[in-house]
């Protein structure tokens, strides 16, 4: 688009995500759209941003060293890009954190908890001297707390990768930060390394086994969630050479990415899949099979814990959102009888 002051110069080529795009300008000057966020001009050090320019466009003045991140997914990628030292203030407190390199820079002091999405602590983000709070769609719920941050002069980003359809698109939303924090060569060498993942798994002999996959976990009310079908998950097992059992659940009409069943309606859909995975990211892990069967007796009949075929992936799965192209490539190896010790996320279960 065009900007008074600013000469369009090229715009950021994407490989899979959609929800964001970024055009360049003479000077060193950004514009990032988010969908359905709105537009944001990224203002390098020593430069202001240009006159004349439409109100709702946000301006984020560089250098950022001082980020509120509330978008847990996102911390992952800034690690990635070696840009977990912009991060001052965290939504997340220390023991909610799965990625080392942000447990350790709470513990250090480098990063200091500031409040969650609904409850920050401003006082602390204002002495801070925060220049950007990066917030997941949760902050919807709660648009008084968005419009409390930006009449205190502080940008607020709500990011989207959770509604990318491809697994790939939501790692490639690390090229967005690196926008922020001048670092897209890091993000380039960096996605590239999942998409030779991806691309190996594509290019293998047992690319498609043909194998089918139940992904879900048992909540406290003893109903099954399954993920919908198009969901990024079992977009991942898709790429992996399995089939998700789950092929009709993305006509069911809501706006969440998961679905809850009743234990007889997930028996009859599950029954006879060749293997079932727990999703350990909300509930806790499980170690044995005998732990499954204890959540409902009906698990003694399933196909997968008959024939041993029983995986469990952890609560760092969520956060991982870069090294998504391993997940792909532990799935595939778990459909081809690969060896446990090649795999990041994915643990089978014992027997007992």
């Amino acid at each position: 688009m065009d900007i008074p002051g600013l000469t369009y110069d090229h715009s950021m080529e994407l490989s899979y995500a959609e929800e964001f795009s970024v055009d360049y300008y003479n000077d060193g000057y950004a514009l990032i759209t988010i969908d359905q966020e709105g537009q944001f001009l990224v203002v390098p050090e020593g430069k202001k941003a240009p006159k004349g320019l439409e109100k709702d466009i946000t301006v984020i003045q560089q250098p950022l060293n001082n980020i509120y991140l509330v978008a847990t997914s996102a911390m992952d990628l800034f690690r990635a890009i070696d840009g977990i030292d912009s991060i001052r203030l965290s939504g997340t407190q220390e023991n909610g954190w799965y990625i080392q390199e942000a447990k350790d820079a709470m513990e250090s002091g480098k990063m200091i908890y500031a409040g969650k999405y609904n409850a920050p602590d401003y006082e602390l983000i204002l002495d801070e001297g925060c220049g950007l709070a990066i917030e997941s769609t949760m902050i919807h719920h709660n648009p008084e707390v968005e419009e409390k941050l930006e009449q205190f002069g502080i940008p607020v980003m709500v990011e989207r990768s959770s509604y990318e359809s491809h697994p790939l698109g939501r790692t490639e939303w690390m090229k967005l930060y690196a926008v922020l924090l001048g670092k897209e060569d890091v993000a380039e060498k960096a996605f590239k390394e999942q998409t030779d993942k991806l691309d190996k798994v594509l290019t293998s002999d047992d690319k498609d086994t043909g194998k089918t996959v139940a992904f879900f976990y048992i909540n406290s009310t003893g109903a099954v969630n399954v993920r919908k079908n198009g969901d990024y998950v079992s977009n991942m097992i898709e790429l992996a050479g399995g089939r998700y059992v789950f092929q009709d659940l993305d006509s069911v009409e809501t706006t969440s990415a998961s679905v809850s069943m009743s234990m007889e309606e997930f028996y009859a859909a599950a029954a006879d899949a060749d293997y079932l995975v727990y999703n350990a990211t909300i509930d806790n892990p499980i170690q044995s099979v005998d732990e499954l069967v204890a959540k409902n007796e009906l698990f003694e009949d399933f196909k997968a814990v008959q024939e041993g075929n029983v995986w469990c992936v952890g609560k760092y799965m969520y956060q991982a959102t870069d090294i998504v192209g391993q997940l792909i490539t532990d799935f595939h190896l778990m459909l081809t009888d690969g060896d446990e010790k090649d795999m990041t996320f994915l643990t089978k279960v014992s027997d007992k």
